[in-house]
């Protein structure tokens, strides 16, 4: 009987009757005919890659940014998923909820069996220390998401052989402070492994990435001085802002110099392209934005608030949405829509070829600047903030409390990332996610509210039917 590597660990579909009875893979390998090659092992890493693809095609975005006072959705006709993000009303069977945490675990899973089978198969050793420290990267992005989002989950970092190996396994949810203890260990590793590799993608991991997703783990988990060390290195490293910010979401401008980790899509119709144009720009009925009579969905536009954050004269503002549309020599007037990402001249909405970048020299800056403050270096950290204004064409921060410049980075980080997926990190990670969005709905007139219990997103129905035992966040 041929055995199987179990790719996907919420995936399974459990058929009930005594037990663990049968599980059937959602997607399996024959193990017997796998992991036996350098290139196995590439093939395995571009697998655990993929799911990025997954994970930050919208998903993400709706989850962190459709649940802020950054976006609202301007589609007439909004799913119910878009609608309780929106809301910040998100249940057990949300569609987001469900992706990011299937996608996420299939990720985990892909890098355990390259972790734990890699030593066994003789290839170079360089290469072996390559794909290892990129699997270990991509399961500490994977928990990190995770753990954010839904606070305490399973910890899992052994494949598994057999159904009887998933069945007798503890798949109980695991206290956050064990799985940041994992991230941790798995991304400093990560970066020694990686140390010294070079001429990869900025679509690959890299020590930089590592370092960089290591100091926003240490500043989630308030580790200030950790945080300092470990960006302090980062900042080394060579990379640098690009000149011109709209050069960061232009199509065909990957790769800059500013990037140190990015989200890889390919357009062409073969299934590796992203849906941000239709995501983002507008729904004009009856009016084609894209070739072949395809039209945007306006399901994530940014808000009036969020215009009216950004400072006079600031360069990021134009550069990040507009609110009309040149089509045809016609100017079509609209609601806000977000500009980044957008590709076009694609054939397709859904098959959009800019790479999502996920890390960015930007980020490092205000990062290390956010811990300097919060390590009462608050002189120190006003430079590393206006190095970012600085190219945004705005003044320079001067002479501002400790408590003041808190919430000046806070902005700063509002106007630099929108639509990139930290609004609701960044909110949540600083205690000021309750009083922002609450406020937020005040304004608007809407009686919606964000209670403490919501800060951590729903465990999903399926994943509970499937194994009992995680148990549901409080309240939800």
């Amino acid at each position: 009987m041929r055995k199987y590597i179990i790719i996907a660990i919420a995936a399974t579909i459990l058929s009930a009757c005594d037990g663990f009875l049968e599980l059937e893979p959602e997607f399996s390998l024959n193990e017997s005919a796998f992991y036996k090659t350098s290139g196995d092992f590439e093939t395995a890493l571009i697998g655990a890659y993929s799911e990025l693809q997954n994970i930050h095609d919208g998903n993400l975005l709706y989850l962190t940014e459709l649940t802020t006072d950054n976006a609202e959705i301007q589609w007439s006709s909004p799913t119910t998923s878009e609608s309780e993000a929106d809301e910040m009303n998100v249940t057990l069977a949300n569609t987001y909820v469900n992706a990011i945490y299937s996608s996420s675990f299939t990720m985990i899973a892909w890098c355990n069996n390259i972790i734990a089978k890699i030593e066994g198969v003789a290839f170079d050793e360089g290469l072996k220390d390559q794909y290892k420290g990129e699997a270990m990267f991509l399961r500490a992005y994977s928990y990190f998401n995770l753990v954010r989002l839904f606070g305490d989950v399973p910890k899992v970092t052994s494949p598994f052989g057999s159904p009887d190996e998933i069945a007798s396994s503890d798949l109980s949810r695991k206290p956050v402070s064990e799985i940041y203890d994992l991230i941790v260990s798995d991304l400093s590793t990560s970066a020694d492994l990686l140390s010294g590799v070079t001429g990869l993608s900025k679509s690959r991991a890299s020590e930089g990435a590592a370092k960089t997703l290591l100091g926003k783990v240490y500043l989630t988990r308030q580790e200030y001085g950790l945080c300092i060390d470990v960006l302090d290195n980062v900042l080394a490293m060579g990379y640098t802002l690009e000149d011109d910010y709209s050069d960061l979401f232009t199509p065909g401008n990957d790769e800059l110099s500013e990037s140190i980790f990015e989200i890889k899509y390919l357009s062409g119709n073969i299934g590796e392209g992203n849906s941000f144009s239709s995501l983002f720009t507008p729904p004009l009925f009856n009016i084609a934005l894209f070739p072949g009579n395809m039209q945007g969905s306006g399901r994530i536009n940014p808000t009036d608030d969020l215009g009216n954050a950004y400072e006079d004269g600031d360069l990021r503002k134009a550069a990040s949405f507009a609110d009309s549309v040149l089509l045809l020599d016609a100017t079509y007037a609209d609601n806000n829509y977000a500009k980044k990402f957008v590709d076009f001249t694609t054939g397709v909405v859904g098959d959009g070829g800019v790479n999502f970048t996920s890390l960015r020299y930007a980020d490092v800056l205000l990062m290390y600047a956010e811990a300097l403050n919060e390590n009462n270096m608050t002189t120190e950290a006003h430079d590393y903030v206006n190095m970012v204004r600085d190219r945004a064409d705005l003044a320079d921060l001067a002479g501002l409390t400790k408590a003041d410049l808190t919430l000046a980075i806070e902005q700063e980080r509002r106007v630099e990332f929108f639509c990139e997926g930290h609004r609701w990190f960044d909110l949540v990670r600083t205690g000021r996610a309750e009083t922002v969005i609450n406020a937020h709905f005040d304004d608007l007139g809407l009686n919606f509210s964000l209670e403490p219990y919501e800060l951590l997103m729903p465990i999903p129905q399926r994943e509970l039917d499937i194994n009992p035992n995680l148990g549901q966040n409080p309240d939800h």
